[in-house]
Parts: structure tokens; sequence; C-alpha cells
């Protein structure tokens, strides 16, 4: 077993936007009120990594008591954008990930598995200099498990040569039903039985230690 490619999360691993997102789903919720935004804000973040469309469903069902008509669904997506995306196209990269695309660009194949749709993720990485980085750009639908394993299959190599790094519960689930190796970053993923990291900084040195 030798690690032979590497899959990223967006989200909270590439970019520093997981507290923008946040924002922008309490401010969504906010109209119906204070229980029903925490509520949802709660939902979000224990369900990283969920499409957010699947986000809005769970909130008119289990919170409104009705299901989302898909003309909601639909403008709640587009007012979820518009909130987001601005600050988006500004926040950080998380710690170290600038150091690891540097370090094994051109040297191992690189992909993004995202929960977010595809074209956004590919516009905002494109806005930020960093789609020339990747070997392809994958994101919603289908949920990040699927997703995952079919990154896996574009790849052509066994799973376990393949590395998924997440900070989500969802990417971790998605690395064992896709039987790849798995790197958790970040205060939801620590003390599990995997490598992990507050950021990405020791990412570089446990890649070179397996490749």
């Amino acid at each position: 077993m030798a690690l032979k490619c590497l899959v990223f999360d967006c989200d909270g691993v590439i970019l520093d936007s997981v507290p923008v997102k946040t924002k922008t789903i309490a401010r969504l919720a906010r109209p119906y009120g204070q229980e029903a935004e925490e509520r949802f804000v709660m939902y979000h973040m224990a369900h990283g990594g969920v499409s957010r469309y699947k986000k809005f469903e769970w909130f008119f069902r289990e919170v409104l008591g009705r299901e989302i008509a898909p003309e909601t669904s639909a403008e709640w997506g587009r007012r979820f954008a518009e909130y987001a995306l601005d600050e988006i196209r500004h926040c950080p990269l998380i710690p170290g990930m600038q150091a690891v695309l540097d370090a094994w660009r051109d040297k191992l194949p690189l992909f993004v598995c995202s929960g977010a749709p595809r074209k956004e993720v590919r516009m905002i990485l494109r806005e930020r200099e960093l789609e020339h980085f990747f070997t392809d750009i994958y994101g919603s639908p289908p949920a990040k498990a699927q997703l995952l394993a079919e990154i896996v299959g574009i790849a052509g190599l066994p799973p376990e040569d393949i590395l998924m790094v997440g900070d989500a519960t969802t990417d971790r689930d998605a690395a064992e039903y896709a039987e790849t190796q798995f790197y958790g970053v970040g205060d939801m993923l620590k003390g599990g039985n995997f490598p992990w990291g507050q950021d990405l900084t020791a990412l570089n040195d446990w890649i070179l230690a397996h490749v």
C-alpha cells in the first residue's frame, strides 16, 4: 500500500469557509424565529458535507412541518449563494493547504470532493486561482460517499492508495464507504481512529511518510 492520490473536501479543508456558510444558514432561518434558527444551525453543523438542498428539505419537514416546494428550494439555493459567495471569495485558506498544493501538484493526482454544487465549487476555486492545482473538481449531487467512490473509479487506483481529507463526519463516512484512507481536520473529528490535525500544517509530513 502506497499513497498515490489525494482527495480534498472544500469547505473547512481548502477554504476556511465553514463560518460563512453557518451564518448563511442562520440568516435563511431567522424569519421563522429564534428556535427555528438555532435548530437549523445545529443541524447544519452536525451534518457538514451534506448538500444544502437536503438541509433545506430537513428544515421544512422537521421544523416547519411541511415539505419544501421545488420552487422554494431553488429560491433558497439562490439566496444561499447570494449571501455566502462574496465572503467565500475572500476567506482565507486553511493553514497548511497552500503548502500541500505546492508540494504535491504534478506529483500526485489531486481531486476535490465537495458537498456543494459542482459548478459553484469550480467557480470559486477558479476565482481563487486554485483550480489549476487539481486534476478535477467534483460536487453534489450525488452524496459525498457516492461521489468519492466515483472519484476512486476515475483515478483507476486501489482505494487503499487514495487519501480523503475532510473535516466532517460525512467525509469520514465517505472514506469508509469508498474504502480509502482518511485524514481528519478540525474539532469535529478530533479523537478518531485516523490521523488528525487541527489544520493542515502537519499533512505534508504525513503524506511524505506514506507515498
